[in-house]
C-alpha cells in the first residue's frame, strides 16, 4: 500500500489517497493497514479508483483496516467501490476507534460484480464488517455476509434489479442534532430516482444511510450528496470536488 503526496483543502484538511500499486486484490492477500489521527487533525481518507477483487483459488483475500482517532478528531473515509471478479472471495474488516469529541463519515459500497462482463453475482463471498467505538464504547457494529451460490442475491425481496449497495454511516461525540441529519439524508435519498433505501438514527452518536442503485453513476451521485450532507450538518463544511488524479 502507498501512500500519495496529501492535498490541503480549502478548510485545511488534508485529502490524502491510499493506493494499492498492485491494481487489485489477489486471493492469498492479507492487507492490514493501521491509521492513526492526533488530536484536532482533520483527514480525508480516499483510493484512486476502485478496488478489484481477483478470481481466488484457494485462500480469500483480507484487508483490514483499523483507525484510531484522537480527541477532537474528524475523519472522512471515502473508497471507491469494491468490485469482486467471478470467482472472487473477500474478506473485509473495518474498526473505527474514536476519543472525545472525535468525528468520522465513513463509505462502505459494491458493485454485484463486472456487470459489463456478465458477471452479476458471480463471486464467491463477500464478507464486510465494520465496528465503530466512541470513547471506548460500541456504537455500531454491522456485518454483510453474502454468498451467491446459496442465497441468490438478485431475487425478488433482496437486491433484485439492482446492481450496487452503499452504506453512509455519520457519527460525532457530542452532537445532538441527529434527527435533523437523518431527515436531509432521507431528503437526498427521496430525490434519487433510480435508487432506493434510508437513513435511521443509532442509539448513541451516529446515523446510518443504506441504500441500493441501479448503476455506478447512480451509486457515485448519491454517495457524493450524502457525504456533503454529512460534512454539513456535522462540521459546517462546504462541499468540494474530489481529485482521482
Amino acid at each position: 500500500m502507498q501512500a500519495l503526496t496529501p492535498l490541503t483543502l480549502a478548510d485545511g484538511a488534508s485529502y490524502l489517497m491510499l493506493l494499492n500499486p498492485t491494481g487489485g486484490v489477489l486471493g492469498g492477500d492479507h492487507l492490514t493497514t493501521h491509521i492513526a489521527q492526533e488530536a484536532g487533525t482533520h483527514v480525508c481518507l480516499t483510493t484512486p479508483s476502485a478496488t478489484r477483487i481477483y478470481q481466488t483459488l484457494e485462500q480469500p483475500a483480507i484487508v483490514e483496516t483499523t483507525i484510531q482517532l484522537q480527541e477532537g478528531a474528524m475523519l472522512e473515509y471515502f473508497p471507491d467501490h469494491v468490485i469482486p471478479h467471478a470467482g472472487s472471495a473477500l474478506r473485509q474488516f473495518l474498526r473505527v476507534e474514536m476519543a472525545r469529541g472525535a468525528r468520522a463519515i465513513l463509505l462502505d459500497s459494491m458493485a454485484c460484480g463486472r456487470v459489463a462482463h456478465g458477471e452479476r453475482w458471480k463471486f464467491t463471498e463477500m464478507d464486510s464488517r465494520t465496528e465503530v467505538y466512541s470513547r471506548g464504547r460500541a456504537i455500531f457494529l454491522n456485518r454483510t455476509k453474502i454468498v451467491p451460490e446459496t442465497m441468490q442475491p438478485g431475487r425478488l425481496g433482496l437486491m433484485e434489479e439492482f446492481d450496487y449497495i452503499t452504506c453512509v454511516s455519520v457519527f460525532a461525540d457530542g452532537f445532538e442534532r441527529w434527527m435533523e441529519l437523518c431527515a436531509a439524508m432521507n431528503a437526498e435519498i427521496e430525490s434519487a430516482p433510480d435508487i432506493r433505501g434510508s437513513a435511521t438514527t443509532l442509539s448513541h452518536g451516529g446515523c446510518v444511510a443504506r441504500f441500493l442503485a441501479r448503476s455506478a453513476s447512480d451509486m457515485i451521485s448519491a454517495n457524493k450528496k450524502l457525504w456533503d450532507v454529512a460534512r454539513d450538518q456535522v462540521a459546517g463544511l462546504s462541499p468540494f470536488d474530489q481529485r482521482k488524479y
